[in-house]
């Protein structure tokens, strides 16, 4: 536990740095990814601490944009509130939103509330190009962040900061929020709704909190995204945003408290590296999702207790070679993965199709992928991807087939509990009932 509050503390300051390292889109990236994490880690007080699944969750961060918009102003004239305090707009849009909809859709729980919440995040999203005076139409509304307490907030850096130090109180208020002791019967939603009615506690009350508290942090994560990009559009309650949370989460880990933190920042660091190097960017991340949903069903944070368990029984030197192999397999498989798709979309895309009317019938045209021509029609292009899909695969079989051998072979078996005394020395029961009928 010691080192994870290390941990924490160089994460910390390692974002307090980054803009002296970074260049100013980079800086705006982070600045995403921290709005990312905020809002992931609001999704998982309801989804991973309380059990309730929401589709939905893209209409708490969306009011919140809103109504830090409207509360900015649009530079000519001062808003409601100074630049660094409009996150409060956001969450009160989130509490007020949160009320009506929380009591509301956790009259039902499992998938009829996941249902519920995604009815009323798509009238929110098929509402607001209607609705002009409020949501801005199909346009959205505009703004400009107003200069306060000595800080123009006319930089990436200085919004970098503004979010850094949002985002980091949000998260410790929603961690001590944990242990309290309703954040603890949050758990116990999750776990037996039944047990905590027969204890005496108002189940639905304690829903609708925990579903207010999330919407309002939902809505600070909203109002950090207009404080950045100066407007909002109805888009913000698309259900793109809904499922990105999501994923997000689980991919991070719902069980732990920051491990949709986790998820949310390597998304979104994935998303903005790998989306500039290829336009299959979005399969690569559903692929990921299904990995990790197959194979680590606890998520990237589920990797430390995974250590720790193998841990306990293995050695650093008999570990080292499983680990090395069980990587060079992953990286065989991951390359077998992007060549196939990168070619694939290659020979698919209309650039190619038109290359090839343009050809007629001569032989198709290579390829370019990783500084080599590769020919379609080449049986050497093809047998490249499936003979690192192949190796991969056996490679895995075999470490995993090496891991149960070490396994079984460090593991103590079970000690029977000795008897008192031998089976036929048992008493008969049905004896020692007839005695106590006599006896009565």
């Amino acid at each position: 536990m010691k080192y994870v509050r290390y941990l924490i503390a160089i994460a910390i300051i390692l974002l307090g740095v980054l803009p002296a390292v970074l260049s100013q889109s980079l800086v705006n990236a982070a600045t995403q990814m921290l709005i990312a994490v905020l809002f992931a880690c609001a999704f998982n007080l309801l989804c991973g601490q309380g059990g309730m699944l929401s589709f939905g969750h893209a209409a708490y961060f969306g009011v919140g944009a809103f109504a830090t918009i409207h509360a900015m102003g649009d530079g000519s004239v001062a808003g409601l509130l100074p630049t660094p305090m409009l996150p409060l707009a956001g969450a009160c849009a989130g509490i007020l939103v949160g009320i009506g909809a929380g009591w509301f859709s956790t009259k039902r729980s499992g998938v009829y509330f996941s249902m519920i919440t995604l009815a009323l995040a798509e009238l929110l999203h098929s509402l607001a190009p209607h609705l002009k005076g409020m949501f801005g139409g199909e346009a959205g509304i505009s703004g400009m962040r107003s200069p306060a307490w000595g800080l123009s907030f006319g930089t990436s850096t200085q919004i970098y900061y503004l979010t850094l130090v949002w985002v980091l109180a949000s998260l410790a208020v929603l961690f001590l929020f944990t242990r309290t002791p309703v954040g603890r019967l949050t758990l116990a939603l999750r776990e037996n709704t039944h047990r905590l009615r027969f204890l005496g506690y108002e189940v639905h009350r304690l829903r609708v909190l925990v579903f207010v508290i999330s919407a309002m942090f939902a809505g600070i994560a909203g109002s950090l995204q207009v404080i950045n990009n100066e407007s909002a559009n109805y888009v913000v309650f698309d259900s793109h945003l809904s499922t990105v949370v999501v994923l997000n989460s689980y991919i991070g880990g719902v069980n732990v408290f920051l491990g949709p933190a986790l998820g949310a920042a390597i998304m979104t660091f994935f998303g903005y590296a790998v989306s500039d190097l290829t336009r299959s960017w979005l399969l690569y991340q559903g692929i990921l999702f299904v990995f990790v949903m197959m194979f680590l069903p606890s998520g990237l944070s589920g990797l430390r207790q995974l250590w720790l368990g193998v841990r306990r029984s293995l050695s650093v030197s008999v570990l080292v070679p499983i680990v090395a192999f069980s990587c060079v397999a992953g990286l065989m498989l991951i390359g077998g993965v992007i060549f196939s798709v990168e070619i694939l979309q290659r020979i698919f895309s209309q650039d190619y199709q038109s290359l090839l009317v343009t050809a007629g019938s001569a032989a198709w045209p290579s390829v370019s992928l990783f500084g080599c021509d590769w020919p379609p029609g080449s049986l050497l292009t093809w047998i490249v991807p499936l003979v690192l899909v192949i190796g991969g695969s056996i490679l895995v079989k075999v470490v995993k087939k090496k891991f149960h051998t070490l396994n079984e072979a460090t593991a103590t078996p079970d000690t029977e509990i000795p008897l008192p005394c031998a089976a036929e020395d048992l008493p008969d029961i049905n004896k020692l009932h007839h005695v106590e009928r006599d006896s009565a």
